[in-house]
């Protein structure tokens, strides 16, 4: 098991954390016409880099998503940072 560092609840068990997928990464503007190709990107194509990642993540108890940057070999935490102000 590994501990998580939750930027609002603290270090956590990692059993409590949701992978959200790739920091940086850009949906579609789906206010227009967006094409089978487009979509089929966005949802399956992922940069799966080794080494320095940066990530969103969800701490699921309290519902925040925040960036994690960790070694994707290692399994490593590098770092969090908050998505939005703290309150």
């Amino acid at each position: 098991m590994q501990i998580f560092p939750c930027p609002f609840c603290g270090p956590r068990d990692e059993r409590e954390f949701h992978f959200a997928g790739e920091a940086g990464k850009t949906r579609p503007d789906t206010t227009g016409e967006v094409s089978p190709d487009d979509w089929a990107t966005y949802l399956h194509m992922h940069r799966n880099e080794k080494g320095r990642t940066r990530e969103v993540w969800v701490h699921t108890p309290c519902a925040e998503m925040f960036i994690m940057e960790r070694n994707s070999v290692t399994m490593e935490v590098l770092g969090t940072e908050c998505l939005r102000a703290k309150s």
